[in-house]
C-alpha cells in the first residue's frame, strides 16, 4: 500500500507538471527530427572555376559531380568573391589548383577528383602518340586560400566550439543565478523599492556580465594559447565577438528564468533552446540543408556568433568583414533585454 501510494503521488505530480511532460515526450521528437533533416540533406556539388581548360577535361570534371564555372582570369580573390570551392588553371603546361579550404574534407575530395581527371586526360593525350605508356606524373601546384594542406576539420570546428561553450555556460549560470534571486525572495525585496524594471535588468546584466567577461577571456586565452586553437585574426576581435555572444546568452538566460520555478525547470530549456542551435552553428554543413531549415538557422544567435568567430579565427578577416553578424548579435541582445523588462511585469507593475 505504501509503495502504491508513493507511485500514485509521483504520477500525479508528473501530470501536474505539464512542462516536464512536454519535455519528456516532445523534446526527443524535436531533436530526432532535426537530426533526420540534417543527415538526410541534399548533397551539394563542389564548385570549381576553370581558366582555359580543355572542353574534354571539363566534361570529365562535370561527370565527377563538380559544378563548373568559366573564367578568363581567376585568382584567390576570385575564389573568395564568388565563394568557389576552388579554381583550376593551366599556363604553359603548368597546372595550378587553388582551393578555398573552408571545409578541409570537401577541399581534399575536390583535389582528389581534379587530380584524377587531369591525370586521366593527360594519359589519354599521351597514348595518342605513345603505345603502352604508364600513368604520367602530373606537376600540379596546389594553393590554399585559407589554411594549408595540413589543415584538419577540427581547425575549422574549434572557433565554433569556443563560441558555443561561452554561450552555453553563460546561459546556464545566468539563468539559474537569476532564478535563485527569485526563489530566495531577493527579487521581491528589490521590487518592493522604487527601483524601475529597466534598472533591475541592467543591474543583473552588468553584475552577471562581469563574470561572463572573465569567463570569456579565460576560455579564449586558454583555447588559443594552451590548446593552440587556430587563430589567424586578431584575438581582440575574437574576445569582442565572444562578449557579444555572452551578452545574448546572458539576456536570454535571465529572460527564460522568469518562466521557471526551479533549477530543474531551467535545465528543461536546454534541449529546447540550446541543443537545436548546435545544428545551426556550422558543425554540420549549412548549404546541404533544406531552404526552410537554412531560414530557421538565421533566427539562432549562435548561427551569427559561430560564423563571425570562424571568419576571424580561421580566415583572418577583420571585424568590419563580419559586420552583419555583429549587428545581428546586437539586435538579439537588445530584443532579449527589452523582453526581460516586459517579463518583470509578472512580479510588479510600475
Amino acid at each position: 500500500m505504501r509503495i502504491t501510494a508513493m507511485i500514485k503521488r509521483i504520477v500525479q505530480e508528473m501530470f501536474r507538471d505539464k512542462r516536464t511532460l512536454a519535455l519528456l515526450f516532445c523534446a526527443p521528437l524535436l531533436i530526432l527530427s532535426l537530426m533526420y533533416f540534417f543527415f538526410n540533406g541534399k548533397t551539394v556539388d563542389p564548385s570549381l572555376g576553370v581558366v582555359h581548360i580543355d572542353s574534354q577535361l571539363v566534361n570529365t570534371l562535370k561527370h565527377s559531380g563538380i559544378d563548373i564555372k568559366y573564367y578568363d582570369h581567376a585568382t584567390s580573390e576570385t575564389v573568395k568573391k564568388d565563394n568557389l570551392d576552388g579554381v583550376l588553371k593551366v599556363d604553359k603546361g603548368k597546372w595550378t589548383l587553388i582551393l578555398q579550404n573552408s571545409d578541409p574534407n570537401k577541399a581534399k575530395s575536390l583535389e582528389m577528383k581534379v587530380k584524377q581527371a587531369v591525370a586521366s586526360q593527360v594519359q589519354m593525350t599521351v597514348k595518342q602518340h605513345v603505345i603502352n605508356v604508364k600513368q604520367p606524373k602530373i606537376g600540379m601546384e596546389t594553393k590554399y586560400v585559407y589554411g594549408n594542406k595540413d589543415t584538419t576539420f577540427f581547425d575549422v570546428l574549434s572557433p565554433v566550439l569556443v563560441g558555443f561553450f561561452v554561450f552555453f555556460f553563460v546561459f546556464l549560470i545566468s539563468g539559474i543565478g537569476m532564478l535563485k534571486e527569485r526563489t530566495k525572495g531577493t527579487l521581491e525585496k528589490v521590487l518592493s523599492t522604487p527601483i524601475r524594471r529597466w534598472e533591475i535588468v541592467v543591474s543583473y546584466l552588468v553584475g552577471y556580465g562581469i563574470f561572463a567577461l572573465i569567463q570569456t577571456i579565460i576560455v579564449v586565452l586558454f583555447s588559443t594559447t594552451v590548446l593552440d586553437v587556430v587563430l589567424v585574426g586578431s584575438i581582440w576581435n575574437v574576445i569582442l565577438i565572444n562578449l557579444l555572444l555572452a551578452l545574448v546568452a546572458l539576456s536570454l538566460g535571465t529572460l527564460l528564468s522568469t518562466f521557471a520555478s526551479s533549477e530543474f525547470q531551467m535545465l528543461q530549456f536546454i534541449p529546447i533552446v540550446v541543443v537545436p542551435q548546435v545544428f545551426f552553428s556550422g558543425i554540420f554543413p549549412l548549404d546541404s540543408m533544406a531552404n526552410w531549415l537554412q531560414l530557421l538557422g538565421k533566427i539562432m544567435p549562435i548561427y551569427y556568433g559561430a560564423d563571425a568567430l570562424k571568419a576571424v579565427m580561421y580566415k583572418g578577416l577583420s571585424i568590419s568583414d563580419v559586420g552583419g553578424d555583429i549587428i545581428a548579435l546586437l539586435v538579439f541582445a537588445i530584443i532579449f533585454i527589452l523582453l526581460n523588462i516586459v517579463a518583470l511585469k509578472r512580479y510588479r507593475v510600475l
